[in-house]
């Protein structure tokens, strides 16, 4: 029954990462597809033989030119036939290219280990991973910057400790976000310059069997390992390595990712307490269902599926850390398995919450009516301290005037608080006639722009300084959208 289910309908029946199924974008599933890996081993063999062939080894044109007429026809019907009986998935992908290149069978793999295309594969796919995730950042980057340069001057509410306390702007609490955002941004663009090549080095990382194959010249060993590293665009190798390359880069990669991941659950988790309080909202579709029960709800589902998201980014960074403790000496296999799964997730995560806080940037809506009674019913006791500074210009005793105001404050409160209604601390001001030097000034003095001190200055030079200037290298691809599927 189970066998006929499967031949029927064989995507349902067996376990599928929801990563790729659900949310991933198509480039960046495709990096760490199968499809991906074992061309880019063909590939790496290709290099190695037109490097070897260059340098004097007995590779022919044909050989070379027989490997590259088969680089893309990959048999993974025998490939997995072959891995089932050696147990090695390396050997069985020699063993199937071989196959097909009978010529060149012979010289395939030559003087290589397994690391050879396991490793640089890789890193090719690290290299390839950041390229698809930083234009992605820019693009998050541009439409906060453009929301934070909207608002920069709409008061709103400051909160700490998650208590209102002194106003900033909508825009300048979106300059935090994008400041976090920025050293992002520049750290993967690190991340992605720093990566190297493992190269060309042998079982332990000597590169003893290519000294082997060239009788002993160093030079033409260090000529294949630069020639094939540029083949494969790379600036740079790595100098030593064991049978791998440091599972040290690995942190550093993934480090970069989670700490993106923090930020943007932190960005998502301030969205989502703004909804609540009616100040801002993510995109909510015409037919879209905030609530099976409650059809008035209006979830911010974007928001919380980044959150989600992001904690699992978040958490795989332990697996790169433990793996890079325990290798021993020149490298122990216990690494492999675990990097199969906390490489491609790190990247799959990442790009799926960049696509969907670009998705979210691209629509957040502010309703400025709701952050002003927001306002109103705090600014009275904000604006305390200006009031008495007022009085006393008038003539007024600065300690009278602080008396009289936390008096009328406790009043005021008790009526919030305990009686349920509205701030009326400025109507007790206004009834008292202690304050009557300054009544006409009172709406200047209550103005909610006088709170926000240079909030809106800041936001210019931060965004002309930092942020504009990061945006540069990506200008090209700056205005694709994206639109969220499952």
């Amino acid at each position: 029954y189970f066998l006929l289910l499967y031949c029927n309908d064989p995507g349902f029946i067996s376990y599928r990462s929801p990563l790729v199924s659900r949310y991933a974008s198509k480039e960046m599933a495709y990096n760490f597809s199968d499809r991906k890996k074992f061309t880019t081993w063909r590939k790496l063999w290709i290099y190695l033989a037109k490097a070897e062939k260059a340098l004097g080894l007995p590779v022919t044109e044909a050989q070379v030119a027989e490997m590259e007429s088969h680089a893309e026809d990959i048999d993974f019907a025998m490939a997995a036939e072959e891995e089932s009986k050696l147990r090695h998935d390396v050997m069985a992908h020699v063993h199937t290219f071989a196959h097909c290149c009978p010529t060149a069978a012979p010289i395939i793999h030559l003087g290589a280990t397994s690391c050879y295309v396991g490793d640089n594969t890789d890193l090719i796919m690290l290299r390839d991973g950041f390229d698809i995730l930083l234009p992605k950042l820019a693009r998050v980057i541009d439409r906060l910057s453009n929301f934070a340069e909207k608002y920069a001057g709409l008061p709103t509410l400051g909160f700490t400790h998650y208590q209102p306390a002194q106003l900033t702007t909508v825009g300048k609490r979106a300059c935090l976000w994008l400041q976090d955002l920025a050293m992002d941004m520049r750290n993967l663009q690190r991340a992605r310059e720093d990566l190297r090549f493992r190269g060309v080095k042998g079982t332990t990382g000597t590169q003893a069997s290519f000294l082997q194959l060239f009788q002993g010249d160093h030079d033409k060993v260090e000529d294949l390992d630069r020639m094939v590293t540029e083949m494969a665009g790379f600036k740079k190798a790595y100098m030593v390595t064991g049978q791998t390359y440091s599972r040290k880069v690995d942190i550093d990669c993934l480090s970069h990712l989670a700490s993106m991941g923090a930020t943007i659950h932190k960005i998502c988790t301030d969205i989502r307490l703004l909804a609540n309080l009616k100040e801002i909202e993510e995109p909510f579709e015409k037919e879209q269902i905030g609530s099976s029960a409650m059809p008035y709800k209006r979830n911010p589902m974007r928001c919380e599926r980044c959150c989600s998201l992001a904690r699992h980014l978040i958490a795989l960074l332990a697996d790169p850390l433990q793996t890079a403790s325990v290798q021993w000496l020149e490298r122990t296999l216990d690494d492999s398995a675990n990097r199969r799964i906390s490489l491609p997730e790190s990247f799959l995560t990442a790009d799926i919450i960049l696509s969907t806080l670009q998705n979210i940037t691209e629509g957040l809506v502010v309703y400025p009516k709701v952050i002003e009674r927001h306002i109103l019913h705090e600014l009275p006791f904000m604006a305390t301290e200006n009031i008495i500074m007022a009085m006393v210009k008038a003539g007024g005793n600065r300690q009278d005037c602080h008396e009289k105001i936390r008096v009328l404050s406790q009043q005021a409160a008790t009526v919030v608080k305990h009686e349920g209604g509205d701030n009326d601390l400025l109507a007790r001001v206004q009834a008292d006639p202690y304050f009557a030097p300054i009544l006409g000034h009172l709406d200047n003095i209550l103005d909610p722009k006088t709170f926000i001190g240079r909030a809106p200055q800041q936001v210019a030079r931060f965004l002309s300084e930092e942020v504009r200037p990061l945006l540069e290298p990506y200008k090209a691809e700056i205005d694709v959208k994206i639109e969220l599927e499952l």
